[in-house]
């Protein structure tokens, strides 16, 4: 009798999940996602096309493995590539550079996911659960670590968090992409509002509640 190694048969199954995830990415970013059929996916990645239903209950299940998988990588990278600046005003710049670039990288997914989103209303709050929720918090973390951010409350971090991930959403993917604007000019703009934002942060809290009386003074 054959011993089956189910630690040997796991590592195989997160394989096989990973080379389709792969798969999918790839066709759905250059076929779009009602284009491409589960037996592309198979041959793409050189699996059955059975093990899609079997690992993710279909296409649409493969999809929103692909953005979890997708949301995790790039939490992963933000927390160990980018280094953390020494002071806030250059912690948000280089975060809201992060995210325009990384909006521009996967303008093909996007290009898919968006439109996807928009279709298929059950679908929106798992992608913001799975995209801008985790990395809104991956963000409030790194600012957490900086005085001028501990002062704040919560909802105020993750206010701040959720901005600069808009502000890369916008600027990275939006203006360049959707709307056909020069790249160079929309990052201009995004590094110019991440001024603004520590503009504010530098005031002091007497100043800063001055400026929220004013509405959007601290914009002017």
């Amino acid at each position: 009798m054959i011993a089956v190694n189910p630690v040997g048969r796991k590592r195989n199954r997160a394989a096989r999940e990973r080379a389709l995830i792969l798969a999918g990415s790839k066709l759905f970013a250059s076929r779009g996602y009602e284009a491409t059929t589960t037996r592309e996916i198979a041959n793409c990645a050189g699996c059955a096309e059975g093990l899609i239903h079997r690992y993710f209950h279909g296409k649409a299940g493969l999809l929103l493995a692909l953005i979890q998988f997708r949301t995790s990588e790039e939490v992963v990278d933000l927390s160990e590539k980018l280094e953390r600046a020494s002071n806030l005003e250059d912690e948000i710049l280089q975060l809201v550079k992060w995210e325009v670039d990384r909006m521009w990288q996967d303008r093909d997914f996007l290009r898919v996911i968006v439109p996807r989103a928009i279709l298929d209303p059950a679908l929106r709050p798992v992608v913001s659960r799975m995209g801008p929720a985790l990395h809104a918090k991956a963000i409030a973390g790194r600012l957490r670590n900086h005085e001028e951010c501990r002062a704040l409350a919560n909802r105020e971090l993750e206010t701040l968090a959720n901005c600069i991930g808009v502000v890369g959403f916008m600027f990275g993917f939006m203006r360049p992409v959707v709307l056909g604007h020069e790249r160079s000019r929309a990052k201009k703009m995004a590094r110019t509002i991440a001024r603004l934002l520590t503009r504010n942060l530098s005031l002091g809290p007497a100043e800063r509640e001055a400026e929220q009386r004013d509405g959007f003074g601290a914009l002017a």
